[in-house]
Formats: C-alpha cells, structure tokens, sequence
C-alpha cells in the first residue's frame, strides 16, 4: 500500500490527478495542467509538496570520516550552513543514489543530515548502516518526521520574505539556516531541482502544521500567480536544466564520471584517501568513457524522444540509448538526455532518435538546454 504524505488530502482537495511515485500517492498535476504549472515555475513562482524524500541524520564523532567514505564528494568542505550535492556509489562505481549533504548544527547538536530519493529509501538506509562499521556513528532515518516543500521561481524569495524574520536574501545558493516560517521552526534551504531561484523548506509536524504552512504559502503568494506544482511539471522543470534522475540517467549501473558529475567527484580529497568506487572512477578520469551522458534537441517537429528509445549514429549503428525525453514547455522543442559512445558526445554531433521505428535527426547539444 503507497504511503501518503501529511498533505494528501490537501492536494485531493485541490483537485490534483493522484499517481503511485516512489511508494507515495503524490499530485501528478493540479487542474490548471502541467504547462500552467511549468510556466508558472519559470515565471513566478510555483510550490511542490516533496515529503516522500527521505531524510537521514548522521552523528557521531566518525562522522565526517564516515560520509567521506560513503559519498563522492568533500564532505570536508562542509560547514555549519552548507550544503552539497553528492553521490553514493558502490565498489565498483554504480550509484547507490544521489542525495544532498548538509552540515547542521544548533542548540549544540551537531550533525549532517543526508536528503535521498523516495524509491531508495529503504535501499539507502541499508546500505549507509551496511558501510558503518568501524565507525563511531549514529544514523537515524527520520524520513517519517519531516514535511517538505520545494518553493521555487523569480517570485520565491519576495513570497517567503513576508512569512519570516530571517533574511532570505543572505541565504547563498546551497546555504541553509534555522529559523520560523508562518510561525513555524524549520530548515530554510537555498537548493532545488527546478534551476530557479527558490528555497526547500524542512520542517516537522502533522497534518494541520502541514496544511497551515502550505496555505500560508499559497495566500502569501496569490499576488504574484503562485501555483501548486505536481510531479509532471517538475520533471519537464528538472530535464530543462539537464538535471539528472535517478533511475533514469543514473543507477547503479552508471557511474559519475560517465554521467558528467565528474564535478561533484573528489578523487583526491583529504589527500587521496580511499572512497567507495574511487580506484573505479580514478582509472575512469584517467582514460576515455565508453560512453558519455549527452543533452540533445530533435530537429522534427512532433518526434518527442521517450527513456529507452535508441540512438543511432548517422550511418545506422546503435550508439546508445535516451534515458530521459520529452518537450520543453520553455522553448517548444524536443529535448532528451542520453548515454552514447564517446566518439559522438561531443557538442554539435549528428546523432539519431529511434522514435517510433523512424530514425530521427538530432544534435548533441550543451546543457542546460534553457
């Protein structure tokens, strides 16, 4: 049976098409529809419940050196108020997932707290307790606890100001802080998955907190034409800034370097120390991919490319294959992402869309695509 966050009955009400997604019932759409809720987004401002990530705290005086074994990136470069986009990989270099690494401190509670998708929250939580030992950590999945909402769009920051006392404008990108909300503690967080301006709001408590804080929200905002967002509208958001899916462009059988995090990847932090995959990704950065995750735009009209379909080089070769697809709402064009073999990774490259049984032109382009 799905499970449901405190705000099910909130977007029932509002006359959202509920779908099954990562063990929730979440809001696919509103009835204003995805492209309403797109432009919205891109536009103004719009609000999404993501309660279904989940949370993980990590304490302990191994913490530190435990999440730089776990995670790919510098946990080192953390302090109290930041954050990190990061991944977990496997020995041999797959990915367990991506997540967001925070460094919390308050009331002298020291600790990072670890945000992780949805549909691996059971996978993770095993595998973060299946690496722990030797180290002197506590981890405790609080996932259950937390309520989350994901503000975001050009109108975001001027929304949120008049609902609380803490400076949104001091707040740097991937930069965090305590503080109340429409009369209520939380975590204010300057990250996203949309690439606009906005904050992600965590903070604990039932139904009716959960309820109030949203509203609050959307009255704060009905000036400006905020809009609740569902699931649909925050994947054409995400594929628009070329920002990665797990279970579609990355898994465990993919890697970062071939999955362009090569930047989030710390071959030699704290001096080379050892980190799971790294001897993997080390001889991964040190020659040249089989294959490469590449942006693309179809250049036909009505030829929207699907995950899955295959990539064929000019010649009729299958090359690869698309792991995301679809149509910007911003631009009007068929946009998807993709692994292909190197040799046609490159930006300008001729490359071909399998949709449906018709080889289609496209040309590996630089992301983001808007």
């Amino acid at each position: 049976m799905s499970q449901r966050t405190q705000l099910y009955n909130v977007h029932v009400q509002a006359g959202a098409k509920i779908i099954p997604f990562g063990g929730f019932d979440m809001p696919m759409n509103y009835p204003k529809g995805i492209i309403a809720e797109h432009h919205a987004v891109r536009k103004s401002c719009g609000i999404f419940d993501v309660s279904h990530m989940g949370e993980v705290e990590v304490r302990g005086t191994d913490a530190l050196a435990f999440l730089q074994k776990l995670t790919v990136n510098d946990v080192a470069l953390l302090k109290p108020g930041k954050a990190q986009y990061s991944a977990m990989c496997k020995p041999d270099g797959g990915i367990v997932d991506d997540l967001l690494v925070y460094q919390c401190e308050r009331d002298g509670d020291a600790y990072y707290l670890l945000v992780i998708n949805a549909a691996n929250i059971t996978k993770d939580t095993a595998w973060i307790r299946s690496q722990a030992e030797g180290f002197n950590v506590e981890i405790s999945d609080v996932s259950a606890e937390y309520n989350l909402l994901a503000v975001q769009g050009p109108k975001s920051i001027e929304i949120l100001q008049t609902l609380t006392d803490v400076n949104l404008h001091d707040i740097a990108y991937y930069h965090h802080t305590f503080g109340a909300l429409a009369g209520t503690d939380m975590l204010l967080s300057r990250t996203g998955y949309t690439g606009e301006i906005g904050f992600e709001l965590y903070f604990k408590g039932d139904e009716a907190i959960a309820t109030h804080v949203w509203n609050a929200i959307l009255a704060a905002g009905a000036e400006h034409g905020i809009e609740p967002v569902g699931l649909g509208a925050r994947d054409t958001l995400r594929l628009e800034k070329g920002f990665s899916l797990y279970g579609n462009d990355i898994d465990e059988t993919t890697h970062t370097i071939e999955a362009g995090l090569g930047w989030i990847t710390k071959l030699n932090k704290n001096g080379g120390t050892d980190f799971n995959g790294r001897s993997v990704l080390v001889a991964a950065k040190e020659q040249v991919v089989q294959r490469k995750l590449v942006g693309f735009v179809v250049q036909a009209e009505r030829m929207i490319p699907r995950s899955h379909f295959a990539i064929h080089a000019p010649s009729g070769e299958k090359i690869g294959e698309v792991t995301s697809g679809g149509l910007s709402i911003t631009s009007n064009k068929a946009i998807g992402l993709g692994y292909v073999e190197t040799a046609f990774a490159a930006v300008g490259s001729a490359i071909m869309i399998d949709i449906r049984g018709k080889h289609v032109p496209a040309e590996v382009v630089k992301v983001p695509f808007v």
